[in-house]
């Protein structure tokens, strides 16, 4: 069964906008945090990884520790992107079971 799915295209803008957008930080450097990749910069690999898979682990010293290389606004932009990353490929996951069952 395939699912009518009326907002892809609103959250395909969001994304869109997210990545690829004007921003502080490099789109590509967003997009590898979105995508969880292995392009993502070794100092930021701890932090992405965490936003992934338990988000709720991520601690001020997570924060702080980036903040004095990227800065309020790039670091922003960076957790962002890897936090939108991560809802849509939990998204992406939800709607194939429903799919499947």
């Amino acid at each position: 069964m395939k699912i009518d799915d009326p907002h892809a295209a609103l959250r395909e803008r969001v994304l869109a906008t997210v990545l690829e957008g004007p921003g502080e930080s490099n789109p590509a450097t967003r997009q590898a945090v979105a995508a969880n990749s292995p392009q993502v910069p070794e100092d930021l690999r701890i932090l992405v990884e965490k936003i992934h898979r338990h988000a709720y682990t991520v601690t001020d010293e997570d924060i702080a520790r980036l903040q004095t290389t990227y800065g309020d606004d790039r670091l922003f932009e960076i957790i962002v992107s890897a936090a939108v990353g991560a809802s849509q490929a939990r998204l992406a996951a939800g709607l194939q079971a429903l799919e499947e069952a």
